[in-house]
């Protein structure tokens, strides 16, 4: 395991806390010099390109890494395939179309975000309404760098995957960004499915 090279304040500080400590074994020799410098990093692995045919032809593809980069929220909703009337999708994306209905989600922790967007959607569809607004919020950015990465927009990243699991799946016909007027990314439309 390769160590980082210390920052000067931080030498600094080692060096503060080995004169003011008691050795526990004065028998061995120490030098804080030894734990300040780094050893020389050991060479980085070049990357390893696989190449596999594209689909359909037996000709081979362009090189690709093994890393697998999930996409954006935005991008996953963006290439849903168009399930409803397409001149109706365009006017709806370009913030045409009036919400019949709106629900804030700001603030909500996802325990009672998911029950709230279930009733918001179920009762919306039993009332007829067909294009509603889910405001999500961009989410907040927080400066914690632990050791276990914390989801930018908790929210925002959830809704989509809960309106596309039951009971919300058999209510939603389509799912897109919201246009800037209506919110932009912190805001989704939901088209919903005729009552029957």
């Amino acid at each position: 395991m390769n160590r980082r090279r210390l920052r000067p304040d931080e030498e600094e500080l080692w060096r503060k806390v080995t004169d003011k400590t008691e050795r526990l074994h004065p028998e061995k020799p120490f030098h804080p010099d030894d734990f300040v410098t780094t050893p020389t990093p050991a060479p980085r692995p070049k990357a390893q390109f696989k190449v596999t045919p594209a689909l359909g032809t037996g000709k081979p593809s362009a090189p690709s890494t093994s890393v697998n980069l999930t996409p954006s929220i935005v991008d996953q909703v963006a290439t849903q395939p168009v399930q409803m009337d397409r001149k109706a999708f365009t006017q709806m994306k370009r913030g045409k179309m009036k919400p019949e209905g709106k629900l804030d989600l700001h603030g909500m922790t996802l325990d009672r975000a998911h029950p709230a967007l279930t009733r918001f959607i179920l009762s919306a569809q039993a009332q007829g309404k067909r294009l509603v607004l889910v405001v999500t919020g961009k989410g907040k950015h927080r400066d914690d760098d632990g050791p276990i990465p914390v989801r930018f927009g908790v929210l925002r990243h959830q809704v989509p995957q809960w309106l596309s699991t039951p009971p919300l799946s058999s209510a939603v016909l389509q799912v897109s960004q919201a246009n800037v007027r209506h919110g932009g990314g912190g805001a989704y439309y939901v088209y919903l499915r005729r009552n029957r």
